[in-house]
C-alpha cells in the first residue's frame, strides 16, 4: 500500500517518534510506501506532500515538534474540502491515512472515515483529554516541564515573599495543572472542571504567608472564577470554533495582590510546555502507538484509534475516542486536596 501520514493541531513532543515507528515498521516489515502530508489536514486538502522513507526518519526520535509540520485546518469548514481531499489522495495513489492528532484532528478523521476514507488515528495531545485512552503522548513531557518550573519558582517566591501564579495549558481539562501542581508541591490548584472562589484562594494565600512560606498557585488556562466569566486573550475563533485562551493567571495575580496586600507575580508557561525533546515515557508510548497503528493499517482495520489502556496498546473506534473529552473527575481533585496547603496544618507544610 501507499500510506499517507499527517500530524494536525498543536505540536507536541513525541510526534516524530510516531512517524519514525510507522515508517520503519511499515517499510521493513510490510514493504509499504509512505508519503508525508504537510501541515495537518492542509496537506491532503492542497496536495502538499513529501516522500517518507527510512532515511527520512533517522535521528528524529528525540526531536520535538514534527518534521511534517502542523496546522489547525478544518476541511469541513472549506468549500468542497472533503472532495478535494479524496481527489488529492487518489491523484497521489494513497490507499490509507494515518492521522496523528487530538480531538479536532481525530474528529475530522472520524467524519472522513464515515465518508469512505481509509483512516487510522493516533492520539496526541499534551492535555491528556482524549477519551478511550489512559494517556496521550506529550502529556508526560508537558507535566515534567511544568513541574520543573514550579520547583524553581518555590525558591524565588520564598526569597522575595511573593505569591507566584503559574498558568499552565488546559482549555477544558486540568490534567496538566493537577499532575504538575501535585508533583511540584503547589499550594493551590485551579482547574477548568471546578469553578473557584477568588476570596477563598486569597485566604489560602494569606494562611501560607502566616507560616513563613510563599505560596505557589497553579491555574489551568481554562479555569474560571465563580461568576463563570472565562478570561480570554481575544474573542477570535479558530476553524474548530475555539477561542484563544490566556490571561487568567495575570487576572488572578492582580486579584490576590489587591486582596492580600502581598506582591503577586504571574508566570505563563505557554508553548514552553509543548516544545523540546520528549521524555522517555513519551518516546516509548509514541513508538508503541506508531507500531500498532501501522499494524492496523496493514490489516485494513479502518476507523480505529490506537490507545493505551492499562499497559496495553489496543484499538478503539475513532467515534468512541472523540465522543467526549476526558476531564478530571471531581473525585481525583478531592483526592489531591489533602496534599494542598489549605487542608494541611503548619507541620505538614514544613514537611513539604
Amino acid at each position: 500500500m501507499r500510506i499517507g501520514v499527517l500530524t494536525g493541531g498543536g505540536d507536541c513532543p513525541g510526534l516524530n517518534a510516531v512517524i519514525r515507528a510507522v515508517v520503519r515498521k511499515g517499510v521493513a516489515t510490510y514493504g509499504h510506501e509512505f508519503v508525508g502530508f504537510r501541515d495537518g489536514w492542509k496537506g491532503p486538502l492542497e496536495g502538499l506532500s513529501r516522500p517518507l522513507d527510512i532515511a527520512d526518519v533517522r535521528g528524529i526520535l528525540p526531536r520535538g515538534g514534527t518534521i511534517l509540520g502542523s496546522s489547525r485546518t478544518n476541511p469541513f469548514k472549506i468549500e468542497n474540502g472533503v472532495e478535494r481531499i479524496k481527489d488529492n489522495l487518489a491523484a497521489q495513489g494513497v490507499d490509507a491515512l494515518i492521522a496523528i492528532g487530538g480531538e479536532d484532528t481525530l474528529g475530522v478523521a472520524t467524519q472522513l472515515y464515515e465518508l469512505g476514507v481509509h483512516v487510522v488515528g493516533v492520539p496526541k495531545t499534551i492535555d491528556n483529554d482524549l477519551g478511550a485512552t489512559d494517556y496521550t503522548f506529550g502529556f508526560d513531557t508537558a507535566v515534567n516541564i511544568a513541574m520543573e518550573a514550579i520547583d524553581r519558582l518555590h525558591t524565588t517566591a520564598e526569597s522575595h515573599h511573593r505569591t507566584l501564579v503559574v498558568e499552565v495549558m488546559g482549555r477544558h481539562a486540568g490534567w496538566i495543572a493537577l499532575h504538575a501542581g501535585l508533583a511540584g508541591g503547589a499550594n493551590v490548584i485551579l482547574l477548568p472542571e471546578r469553578q473557584f472562589d477568588v476570596d477563598q484562594v486569597a485566604g489560602y494565600v494569606e494562611k501560607r504567608f502566616q507560616h513563613q512560606y510563599a505560596p505557589i498557585v497553579v491555574v489551568a488556562e481554562g479555569a474560571q472564577p465563580l461568576d463563570g466569566q472565562m478570561v480570554l486573550a481575544n474573542q477570535e475563533l479558530d476553524s474548530f470554533g475555539h477561542v484563544r485562551l490566556g490571561g487568567i493567571g495575570q487576572w488572578l495575580a492582580e486579584q490576590l495582590e489587591a486582596k492580600t496586600g502581598k506582591e503577586a507575580r504571574t508566570v505563563v508557561l505557554g508553548h514552553i510546555q509543548r516544545g523540546g525533546t520528549p521524555t522517555a515515557f513519551d518516546r516509548v508510548l509514541a513508538t508503541r502507538l506508531g507500531l500498532q497503528a501501522i499494524d492496523a493499517v496493514h490489516e485494513g482495520d479502518w476507523g480505529k484509534m490506537v490507545a493505551m489502556q492499562s499497559t496495553d496498546i489496543v484499538r478503539v473506534p475513532l467515534a468512541e475516542a472523540t465522543r467526549e473529552l476526558k476531564t478530571v473527575p471531581l473525585e481525583r481533585y478531592a483526592e489531591a486536596e489533602v496534599c494542598l496547603f489549605y487542608t494541611s496544618d503548619a507541620a505538614d507544610d514544613k514537611a513539604r
